[in-house]
């Protein structure tokens, strides 16, 4: 290629042009997922990240930022600012892929409590793919103007890591330049090989809270001189299915779940309380008030039926928000990405009760953002359960047998973050000055 003439065509025209060495990332993405760490606990693999990033020699690396986040910055000429994110942290999950890279991580968690580790939401493949369009991009440098910033998060699992860089400075102390546009993605339980995104709403908002609820514990041989906080959270857990079922409706997007209830450590003590975990999903902010106006009325009137005398305790543990894509930005992206995946790409997938924290690094700044999700089921498995109608029974996200397909999931996330990039950053003019 004359070294004095750029290139015009698509984005696919422009990453033929650029090839990258695949084996390389498999070995890194397998490394990823072999040592996983859990939320605010990402040292290892943000220091892995940043070596990566430095290895491209492109990159202005700021690290430990709101924790373990690492963002890297590549001024390219005038042109629109680009933020393009991964999410790094792992799950308290005991993987049972059998996989040979499979993890057998156990570490101690933010409040001492040793716990298996698992890469059971695809973080793995965010980083690896994330640092594979980089060195791609940067390869194709010549070819675009303006901005790259490469932001690698930690903390998503707590919808607290976006936050707490923003909170950290991450946009004024540190230095990092304000992106016109910020891009993000996730590996799901899809065809791999398929790209989707939606205009507005795809993903809904998650609230999470720890409830405790007081009785009065004593001898489990003699229950009538105790208030027993088992059964009292039990009748709790049983009449918040009826929130979903029976007060919100059905046209609405709500889900209510259940994750935790820890009463008492034997089988002979009756505790002197009980605490249920929640995690609430929602679109309407009126169905988000309703869900929790619900769930505290519920509560309290349960205690009060067993005869506590003590207020239950509300702790929210987390807010995550929706995340609403910017429709122009989605235009611009549905037509990069319809040249490039064809028909693999649907530009109106529902939208899904999972929930993220990206959009805060856009929404904070006044921004606009854009997400998309991608397949990681194998295309034989996929297209075999969908002939039977079980594509429920494929492992997905949060499972303990959640393992992407490397191929062509890997080479399907590259691509659509450099198809995103390359559709907002300004193209260098045909003919070198």
């Amino acid at each position: 290629m004359d070294a004095n003439r750029r290139i015009t065509g698509s984005p696919t025209d422009l990453l033929l042009t650029a090839p990258i060495d695949v084996e390389k990332y498999e070995a890194l993405y397998k490394h990823f997922h072999e040592h996983p760490e859990l939320s605010n606990l990402e040292e290892k693999t943000a220091k892995t990240v940043a070596g990566e990033l430095s290895r491209l020699q492109a990159f202005t690396i700021t690290t430990n930022i709101g924790g373990h986040g690492v963002v890297g910055v590549l001024k390219n000429g005038p042109g629109k600012t680009i933020l393009l994110r991964a999410d790094m942290d792992a799950l308290p999950i005991a993987e049972a892929t059998g996989l040979p890279y499979a993890s057998k991580v156990n570490m101690p968690d933010v409040e001492g409590v040793l716990r298996p580790v698992m890469h059971a939401c695809g973080h793995d493949m965010h980083m690896t793919c994330l640092l594979a369009a980089a060195e791609r991009l940067v390869k194709l440098k010549e070819q675009w103007s303006g901005t790259l910033i490469v932001l690698f998060q930690p903390a998503e699992e707590r919808g607290s890591g976006a936050k707490a860089m923003v909170d950290d400075g991450l946009y004024d102390r540190h230095k990092i330049p304000v992106p016109d546009f910020v891009l993000g993605q996730h590996v799901m339980a899809m065809r791999a090989g398929s790209v989707g995104s939606r205009m507005g709403t795809i993903m809904a908002g998650a609230d999470s809270m720890k409830i405790t609820m007081f009785g009065i514990g004593g001898h489990g041989s003699q229950p009538h001189r105790t208030i027993d906080p088992a059964v009292m959270a039990a009748h709790v857990v049983v009449r918040l299915q009826t929130i979903t079922s029976r007060e919100i409706n059905p046209s609405d997007i709500a889900v209510l779940t259940v994750g935790s209830l820890q009463a008492g450590h034997t089988e002979n003590v009756i505790a002197d309380s009980a605490e249920i975990g929640i995690d609430i999903r929602s679109v309407s902010p009126q169905t988000r008030e309703q869900l929790l106006t619900s769930i505290r009325r519920i509560v309290k009137a349960e205690c009060e039926a067993s005869g506590s005398t003590i207020a239950p305790v509300f702790r929210m543990t987390r807010h995550l928000p929706n995340t609403v894509n910017d429709e122009s930005m989605i235009k611009m992206l549905g037509k990069g990405f319809s040249e490039h995946f064809g028909e693999n790409f649907d530009a109106n997938i529902p939208t899904t009760t999972i929930a993220e924290d990206f959009s805060v690094l856009a929404t904070s700044q006044g921004r606009p953002c854009a997400f998309w999700h991608w397949g990681g089921v194998e295309e034989e498995l996929w297209d075999q359960r969908l002939k039977e109608g079980r594509i429920d029974d494929i492992p997905a996200n949060h499972t303990a047998r959640f393992a992407p397909a490397i191929h062509p999931t890997m080479q399907t996330g590259i691509d659509a973050l450099c198809v995103a990039a390359l559709a907002f950053l300004d193209k260098k003019s045909q003919d070198s000055p």
